[in-house]
């Protein structure tokens, strides 16, 4: 680009504009926010840089030139394209600040959720960050949380998705059980066992089940809800339980239980709102989570 070429103020080329727009002097100072005298010494400057001139000056009125009507759909691209840089600027300048609530198992918002909000403290200091973290599935159609980490898809059609990764579970042990009890080598023995249960629903034992384990509510003495009760009822022997791959590193000391037992796949989702995924502060939240969580589901394997 020839730069010496160019050799008029933008604001002599806006107050142009604003006078062929306005269709006076007076109006388009008016617009401006300028008196009538400062407009006039803009245009005539601009007169001079381009060596033309762009009105016919009458005692009650102006016209504009031949020269003038060639420029200004020339000047009225720039000045779109100068509305479009402050509003990008301004957008960009915008602290991203206010309340967002992020719903996931407590398991997943102890390990892997605090280590991505590091990563958003520095990036959006005045955010105000709620985790609640809850086994039970928030509804975000009715505003429970504006966000939603998830090991189901979510079917509403108001709600948006994106597949982060999947990890899987099967089945694992304190070593000082299985040497009380013996290691299982059929699926008779295996179903034996005692087992830790998440949760008091049938649907646990369906799963077991297809699996090939003949398991009663017998086999589950204990129960627990919470994450991390759960995982220290197997660590201290309280019976067998399915563990996430993605957990195992925090728990190294856990043996496989019977590694032939097909394993349970287990997708994480992250899920908002639609309305919501258009506001830049949940939508800065989201892209962040997804990157961060992602990375963390692969390094796992």
């Amino acid at each position: 680009m020839n730069w010496q070429s160019i050799r008029f103020d933008w604001n002599h080329v806006r107050a142009f504009l604003a006078t062929v727009e306005e269709g006076s002097f007076s109006a388009a100072a008016r617009a401006l926010g300028q008196t009538q005298p400062t407009l006039s010494r803009q245009i005539t400057a601009l007169e001079a840089d381009l060596g033309v001139t762009l009105f016919e000056r009458g005692r009650r009125s102006m016209t504009p030139t031949q020269a003038a009507l060639e420029l200004v759909d020339h000047v009225r691209t720039m000045g779109d394209a100068a509305h479009r840089i402050s509003l990008t600027a301004s957008g960009q300048a915008q602290s991203v600040e206010g309340f967002v609530s992020i719903t996931s198992t407590d398991m997943m918002a102890i390990h892997f959720l605090l280590p991505v909000l590091e990563r958003l403290r520095a990036l959006a200091p005045k955010l105000q960050i709620e985790i609640i973290a809850s086994n039970d599935v928030r509804d975000l159609t009715k505003r429970e949380a504006d966000i939603a980490i998830r090991h189901g898809r979510p079917e509403q059609p108001d709600l948006i998705a994106r597949l982060l990764g999947e990890t899987s579970a099967a089945l694992y042990a304190a070593p000082a059980y299985l040497d009380r009890v013996g290691r299982p080598k059929t699926l008779e023995e295996l179903s034996q066992c005692d087992f830790v249960g998440f949760e008091r629903s049938p649907r646990l034992l369906d799963v077991m089940h297809e699996l090939g384990l003949d398991l009663t509510t017998e086999n589950f003495r204990v129960t627990s809800e919470s994450g991390p009760t759960y995982m220290a009822l197997i660590q201290r022997g309280f019976g067998l339980g399915f563990v996430t791959r993605d957990m195992l590193r925090f728990y190294p000391e856990l043996e496989p239980v019977f590694p032939s037992l097909p394993r349970l796949p287990v997708p994480v989702w992250l899920v908002t709102h639609r309305e919501l995924h258009t506001s830049r502060k949940i939508r800065l939240v989201f892209d962040t989570l997804a990157e961060g969580l992602s990375d963390a589901l692969t390094q796992t394997g």
